[in-house]
């Protein structure tokens, strides 16, 4: 049988991936990479910036790609069979990358290349590519080379280790209530957590620490025992502050081996401690530079803190009768209270207008817009029923491809994120642009008795977030591989793209496009969208200033209060956006 890891000249066969592909398919690609690698580190091979790609790049591409899939499958369908072929194999490929980035027969052949051969993609991925070499050991002389070698495949293990712990304590969970202990819960959260239980043959309604009900039972339970029961799980998993039959799930003695380890790993690299080997590839100048803005940051945020703080404590004494320190797991609470009573609004009562398909389509319908391209329905394997596939076109041509999974379930790592299945590159052995592919993972709420899922605003944000990145990975006009992309960005710059498409979600001639009400159809109506953004701002830490006039931001005319528009700031210290 053909193993499905090997196709790697195509998109992923993640419907016909099983544990029993993993080991023999990186046996052939491993081989295969370690020819490459010795073929172009001969003395006679030319220092060349396309025969070096044609040949090692190309090889561990196929690597990256196989690898890439099973890793993916790893974070979206957990099984004890891939786990077990995972682990087995993260060595050996951890091994590999770690001796490729130290190589210096590959650094040499790098740094013989001519730089005024090379364009300004090349040029910006060679600059990267010597940077990485150093910061990967290539280096260092004997015993310090063999003992940088030795931590990085520690640290895969132990990372690796500490996400399966994570997992797993959060999968282990379970908590089985009446449903008089979830008055004040939504209706559909009510719902499916009553289906969970009756899946399993239990009375009662079924929690988990999964976001979908976490979530919702801490900001809508009126029974603060069981919020402080959900809270206290939540916090403490894979801790050793967790229950006794959960404690071997404890990541404290891995969280300190891999400071330990990543602490040698900055002393062998001549740096003082890991803070200085992490900001190297990265805008920040220093450990010291970010430090010295978080502070100055909490400084000018905590005075407003400090009274969003006391607000809430003043509201819960004289609204609801609780008084004295308020507990971590009562400010959800206690906060959805407040804005229930300050704003006339629910999150409950939003998220009845963000049914799924239509935020899809309100979304798709602003990147259309926005970058002149087009997204329409695709054809490739996938992973999960749930999971949707997708091109973007532009004038006909394809540009990027994206796979989108929204639903949480069993098996499913926590959280939203954005990965590459493969970069746009103008491949050097074919010369055909190769488009880019992406993953685009969320864990939102599955719909309930036949209804669409329905989304909170919040979910709304990050799957804006999320597609921000995508779009930065599709989008691009750059077509060597290494800076192509969200490839060769500096880490704490790419959540720029997810930033910018995070607005949209608060403006109002997007969100009106995209809301729809489960029952009528009707869009937000704009009063509700006046009460959100007004809670929004009034928790802002920049606070508008107590002036009866307004300046317009484009040309500082003088406004008066009643007179607001689109726009207008406070003042130019504030710049507080008034609608």
């Amino acid at each position: 049988m053909t193993n499905p890891l090997l196709n790697t000249a195509d998109l992923p066969l993640f419907d016909r991936i099983a544990p029993e592909h993993v080991a023999p398919a990186l046996d052939e690609l491993l081989a295969a990479a370690e020819k490459a690698l010795d073929s172009v580190t001969t003395a006679d091979f030319p220092a060349d910036w396309q025969a070096i790609a044609q040949t090692l790049d190309v090889s561990t591409e196929r690597l990256g790609m196989a690898w890439g899939a099973v890793s993916h499958l790893n974070s979206v369908a957990d099984t004890p069979e891939l786990r077990a072929a995972y682990n087995a194999a993260l060595p050996r490929v951890t091994e590999f990358w770690t001796r490729l980035g130290s190589d210096e027969r590959l650094y040499a052949k790098y740094k013989a290349i001519d730089a005024a051969s090379l364009n300004t993609e090349q040029t910006q991925a060679r600059k990267n590519a010597l940077r990485g070499f150093v910061l990967g050991g290539a280096e260092l002389q004997g015993t310090a080379k063999e003992r940088y070698a030795a931590i990085q495949e520690r640290l895969a293990e132990i990372t690796q280790k500490f996400s399966e712990n994570t997992l797993d304590a959060t999968e282990k969970f379970a908590l089985y209530v009446s449903a008089e202990q979830l008055q004040g819960v939504p209706a559909d959260v009510v719902q499916a957590t009553r289906d969970a239980a009756q899946k399993e043959g239990k009375e009662g309604h079924r929690l988990s620490l999964k976001m979908p009900v976490y979530l919702p039972v801490m900001q809508f339970a009126d029974s603060g025992a069981l919020r402080e029961q959900l809270y206290t799980a939540h916090v403490t998993r894979a801790s050793d502050q967790a229950p006794e039959a959960t404690q071997h799930f404890d990541n404290t003695p891995l969280m300190k081996e891999i400071l330990a380890l990543r602490q040698e790993e900055a002393h062998l690299l001549g740096f003082d401690n890991y803070a200085q080997v992490s900001v190297v590839p990265k805008m920040a100048e220093s450990p010291e530079k970010v430090t010295t803005f978080l502070r100055d940051l909490a400084v000018k945020a905590r005075p407003f803190a400090e009274k969003d703080l006391a607000d809430l404590r003043e509201f819960a004494a004289n609204a609801l009768g609780i008084t004295g320190p308020l507990n971590a797991w009562d400010v959800p609470y206690l906060s959805e209270k407040l804005k229930e009573a300050r704003y006339s609004f629910s999150e409950q009562e939003v998220k009845q207008y963000f049914t799924a398909p239509k935020v899809l389509a309100g979304l798709f319908k602003i990147i259309e817009t926005l970058f002149e391209v087009s997204i329409r329905a695709d054809q490739a394997p996938v992973w999960h029923p749930a999971v949707g596939f997708y091109r973007i076109e532009r004038e006909g041509q394809r540009v990027g491809q994206f796979y989108l999974d929204p639903p949480a379930r069993a098996g499913k790592r926590g959280g939203a994120w954005m990965d590459d299945v493969r970069g746009r590159w103008q491949r050097p052995d074919t010369g055909v642009l190769q488009t880019p592919v992406a993953h685009l993972v969320c864990n939102f709420a599955e719909g309930v008795n036949g209804q669409p899922a329905l989304l909170t605003h919040d979910d709304v944000i990050t799957l804006f977030h999320e597609f921000g990145h995508g779009l930065h990975h599709m989008l691009t006009q750059v077509s060597e591989r290494d800076v192509s992309g969200i490839s060769g960005v500096e880490w704490d710059a790419v959540e720029l793209p997810s930033q910018f498409m995070e607005n949209f979600c608060w403006e109002w001639s997007v969100l009106r496009h995209m809301t729809a009400h489960v029952d009528t159809g009707e869009p937000l109506p704009r009063a509700l969208f006046d009460k959100m953004l007004a809670a929004k701002t009034s928790k802002a830490a920049c606070k508008p200033c107590a002036k009866s006039s307004f300046r317009c931001s484009t040309c500082w005319c003088t406004l008066s209060t009643t007179r607001r528009k689109t726009s207008c700031h406070c003042c130019s210290r504030c710049a507080t956006k008034w609608l």
